[in-house]
């Protein structure tokens, strides 16, 4: 193994250095996915902790009887291929599992979208601003996080509401002659989710935008090409690693979200921390919350990976070419 090779010629301090990540890893991540992993091939159980053991040891034979249980991954599999088909087709579809992941899936995507189509402008206009307004406009971006999340939350149910400052507003100026329906749907939870997200794709953007040597504009000017075609061609490839970044932080996030989808989402847009935590604290059923969870996380390693790999042959053909 390359990687292996390659430790082995570390000094000791850059091993230390390099290591703590690989720890910080281990202990955070891998420990507890594995835990977890153990927990989803159990089953139900009436006991402390509420599941099964994963074996039991027979004193009188002397032999170990290994106890794993799939039933949880089948039941959320279940009817795979007509659930998927009765999503696709416009039902909703009986399988609740998959209907939650698709929801979640979509959400998380469409979030991403729009964070990426607002947070990109948003950038680009800060990365152009005269460079002793640049720390004003970033501290108007990472104000929010100075709030409780859950306050601001809140403060858009008050905005949205039925009887909300807004539908309170535009009925009192004659805009309206009855309330919007704003809130407990499909557009509350996009708007809440964007703005929630939205710092997160704008400051990756950002970074990678005040690295943009604006001599490749002229010059690009001075070839005869427009504002668009520049933009196509040199600011939007070089900025690609910021999107990326900002993709991945908002979308890994939003797929697990629970908070927003159960304050302003609404019945029809159930996702799936809403039903991980049903499983875990209304069902008590720890092992098949757990194979809920494993498979929200090998959804999400995907991207991760992906992103990886694009970076890692980024990073060889940055290496060849020098």
């Amino acid at each position: 193994m390359d990687w292996f090779n390659q430790l082995k010629k570390l000094r000791p301090t850059q091993g230390l250095v390099v290591g703590i990540p690989y720890i910080w890893l281990i202990v955070l991540f891998l420990v507890p996915f594995f835990i977890v992993l153990k927990i989803s091939i159990a089953e139900q159980d009436i006991a402390i902790p509420p599941y099964t053991p994963l074996y039991q040891i027979d004193p009188d034979m002397g032999r170990v009887h290994v106890l794993l249980s799939y039933q949880n991954y089948a039941d959320i599999f279940n009817d795979f291929w007509h659930s998927l088909w009765q999503m696709f087709s416009g039902s909703r579809g009986d399988n609740i599992y998959l209907l939650t992941y698709w929801l979640s899936i979509k959400t998380a995507l469409t979030t991403t979208l729009i964070c990426l189509l607002v947070g990109y402008s948003i950038a680009y206009a800060i990365a152009k601003a005269p460079e002793k307004y640049r720390t004003g406009l970033l501290l108007a971006i990472m104000l929010p996080f100075w709030t409780s999340f859950l306050l601001r939350v809140y403060a858009w149910i008050n905005l949205l509401g039925h009887n909300g400052i807004i539908n309170h507003y535009l009925m009192k100026w004659g805009i309206l002659q009855q309330p919007l329906d704003m809130f407990y749907n499909a557009f509350s939870l996009n708007l809440v989710m964007v703005y929630a997200y939205l710092p997160f794709m704008i400051l990756p953007l950002y970074t990678q935008l005040t690295k943009l040597d604006h001599r490749l504009l002229e010059a690009a000017a001075d070839l005869g090409a427009g504002p668009i075609k520049a933009f196509v061609s040199i600011t939007l490839p070089l900025s690609k690693a910021g999107i990326i970044s900002g993709s991945m932080l908002v979308f890994i996030p939003a797929v697990g979200e629970f908070v927003i989808p159960e304050l302003v989402g609404g019945p029809e847009n159930l996702m799936i921390g809403k039903v991980l935590w049903q499983a875990f604290f209304d069902q008590n059923n720890w092992p098949l919350a757990s194979a809920i969870a494993v498979i929200m996380v090998l959804l999400l390693v995907i991207p991760i990976a992906l992103f990886h790999r694009y970076e890692t042959r980024e990073l060889e053909g940055y290496q060849h070419h020098a």
